[in-house]
């Protein structure tokens, strides 16, 4: 069964129906079980589960502990190219904004990986857009071979692969993916994806089972907070990431909650999502998902980020540039896809991991040759 079938199974679902008829019994069931149904799960994205945030705080705090301890793993994002064949609404990169285009050649990546190796990482995330074109998969390839000499962990946010191509970047050292369906919402989804490949849902919707398949060993999936209705897209966020888990046993999953901020368009998202909610879909998803990684981004603001390591949070970035390059005296090469709002350095957010009582996590595990 694909998890298409999952999403399929709910289009006739009323939530706004379900999320009224939840009380607070309802919702203190739901906390007091020790592991949790989809319907447990949608009970604690409701309404009246808000008013239950600090016992749900509370859980995931200690479900937290349980399994990753006080911890936060650190990795870095590098742009190597901002050439994009879509036309979405909300992103920087949409191929109809007028910016700076530029695509990193090997040697400038390998420029990019000393000056990253030296600030003390161990794990990068390279970033494209999605243009075959710029990016093809020979291209690909090198830049993962490149990467992998000056890291433990490679992973990669690109566009969507076949499961032959997944498996050739995991044999050049790719390790993980990310890959978010930005939102579920089959009827939401063909209006803010205008033209392109991305235009595909279903293809998207199932790279992370191809590239679990294809010998990945951490998938990152996420919704971009905004675009729908977000506790439903946190929903289906939920339900995806617990489908991987399931059926992709050698696989780390892990959820990033990316909140809808600035960039090129000037596009004005449909839904705002306040921290008060953040914090209820972040503290829900533990619940639902105690096993999984959470990812929070530098979209987030420093105090903020600081505060989530208590809640839930096991996986930061810092010292990001979201424009192509970015690390090698500070020149960007291209425009940048969004704002960020954590502008501190590595060692000003190891800093603050440290001052919260946790330890951050630079290298986290080696390929046994």
């Amino acid at each position: 069964m694909s998890f298409y079938s999952i999403v399929e199974h709910y289009q006739e679902f009323d939530f706004s129906q379900f999320f009224a008829g939840v009380s607070d019994n309802a919702v203190l069931r739901s906390l007091a079980k020790d592991t949790l149904s989809a319907t447990d799960f949608l009970t604690l994205l409701s309404p009246k589960a808000g008013a239950h945030l600090e016992a749900m705080a509370q859980k995931a705090h200690r479900l937290t502990v349980q399994y990753f301890g006080r911890t936060i793993q650190l990795f870095i994002p590098l742009y190597i190219s901002n050439y994009c064949a879509n036309h979405c609404a909300y992103c920087g990169f949409n191929r109809q904004n007028s910016i700076v285009r530029r695509t990193l050649s090997i040697a400038e990546i390998e420029e990019e990986a000393r000056a990253i190796a030296a600030t003390g990482m161990r794990h990068v995330l390279f970033l494209t857009g999605e243009s075959p074109q710029h990016t093809p998969i020979e291209y690909l390839v090198a830049a993962s071979e490149c990467l992998k000499r000056y890291f433990a962990s490679v992973s990669m946010e690109i566009f969507p692969l076949d499961a032959v191509d997944y498996r050739r970047l995991q044999r050049a050292g790719v390790d993980g993916m990310t890959l978010f369906q930005e939102t579920y919402d089959q009827e939401v989804y063909p209006r803010v994806h205008l033209a392109g490949r991305k235009t595909d849902y279903r293809c998207r919707l199932d790279a992370p089972a191809r590239g679990a398949a294809a010998g990945f060993r951490q998938i990152n999936i996420g919704a971009l907070l905004g675009l729908g209705e977000p506790s439903r897209d946190i929903f289906f966020t939920g339900l995806h990431g617990r489908y991987l888990e399931d059926n992709y046993l050698d696989t780390e999953i892990s959820i990033s909650l990316p909140r809808f901020n600035d960039a090129e368009g000037n596009f004005q998202p449909n839904y705002l999502v306040n921290d008060r909610s953040f914090v209820q879909f972040m503290t829900a998803l533990r619940l639902f998902l105690p096993r999984a990684g959470m990812t929070i981004s530098t979209r987030e603001s420093a105090g903020f980020r600081d505060r989530l390591m208590y809640l839930g949070a096991t996986r930061y970035s810092a010292g990001s540039c979201t424009g192509v390059g970015g690390y090698v005296e500070g020149k960007v090469a291209g425009s940048r896809q969004f704002e960020i709002t954590d502008n501190r350095s590595v060692a000003e957010v190891t800093s603050a991991i440290v001052a919260g009582g946790y330890q951050p996590v630079f290298k986290d595990w080696d390929a046994i040759a």
